[in-house]
């Protein structure tokens, strides 16, 4: 008997870029979907275009929580059914297990947010100055901006860490499809308010350091909590995140040194001290993996 002939280089790149493209219209199409519906329910405007034209609070759970459904259900059609990827493929059972895999991811997003807005204020390029409300109020402000930044940092874990980056590096090696799509999720916030190159550099540097978190022992778990932790930190403690701001009672996080160094409008992701806490922290996550790996 003689064994079946191994698929060729061309065909495998062939088919994760047809997985890829697959994933991502089957997501979008549904995401369209959810998005219309959750926009009837909640009483915000009823096509895509006025939500666009509406940044408000109503679009962002609309928006998070259709890019989970949609990408999620995607995940499952395409990822599951069609190209026969598992559970242990896509990073969500792993040998940490999910408690352990968010704890761990937290501390990878929590500890170089809050490190590189420390930094701002050790320089004395940024300050934190109070603000107007009470404890009360920071408390309710700081548990709805988890409910509308982790579905939304959850959301684009499921889309550039999930299906895409598992095909891809099957095809052309993990370090070539980390950096090909930390480029593409970059490229993702192109349209933010106030981003700059070195913004976008920077934002690639975090699609790194979450694609080696999603290849960590904790996998899609640690990504997740990794990219929301850095969200949420940054949001709670006063500073834009991407170049949104929002509004936080008791603290304020002002921006008094160049924008090059503290990340100005868009935040301290767009920054050089964002750049030296994102780059410490990659290589500390790599060491972990390669760790692992051994």
């Amino acid at each position: 008997m003689t064994a079946a002939p191994a698929p060729s280089r061309l065909r495998v790149i062939l088919h994760a870029i047809l997985g890829t493209l697959g994933f991502t219209l089957v997501g979008f199409l549904l995401f369209s979907l959810v998005a219309a519906l959750f926009a009837r329910h909640l009483g915000s405007p009823r096509t895509l275009e006025e939500l666009a034209r509406r940044p408000t609070v109503s679009l962002l759970v609309i928006q998070g929580m259709g890019l989970v459904v949609g990408f999620g259900l995607a995940t499952w059609l395409v990822g599951s059914r069609a190209l026969r990827l598992n559970l242990r493929d896509l990073r969500w059972r792993t040998s940490l297990g999910w408690a352990r895999g968010l704890g761990i991811g937290l501390l990878v997003g929590i500890l170089p947010a809050a490190v590189a807005m420390l930094l701002g204020v050790l320089v004395g390029a940024t300050a934190w100055i109070p603000d107007a409300g009470s404890l009360q109020e920071y408390l309710s402000r700081a548990a709805i901006l988890l409910l509308l930044l982790a579905p939304l940092a959850l959301a684009e874990e499921i889309i550039f860490r999930g299906v895409p980056l598992v095909l891809l590096a099957e095809a052309i090696g993990r370090p070539p499809a980390i950096v090909l799509l930390s480029f593409l999720f970059s490229l993702a916030h192109i349209t933010n308010p106030d981003v700059t190159i070195q913004a976008l550099g920077n934002i690639a540097l975090a699609g790194i350091l979450l694609s080696l978190a999603f290849y960590s022992p904790g996998g899609m778990w640690t990504a997740f909590a990794a990219h929301a932790g850095w969200n949420v930190t940054l949001a709670l403690l006063g500073a834009p995140v991407s170049g949104l701001p929002f509004d936080i009672p008791l603290i304020d996080y002002t921006m008094r040194g160049p924008s090059w160094l503290t990340g100005g409008a868009f935040g301290p992701e767009g920054g050089l001290l964002g750049t030296l806490t994102l780059t410490a922290a990659i290589v500390l996550v790599m060491r972990w993996v390669r760790k692992d790996a051994a």
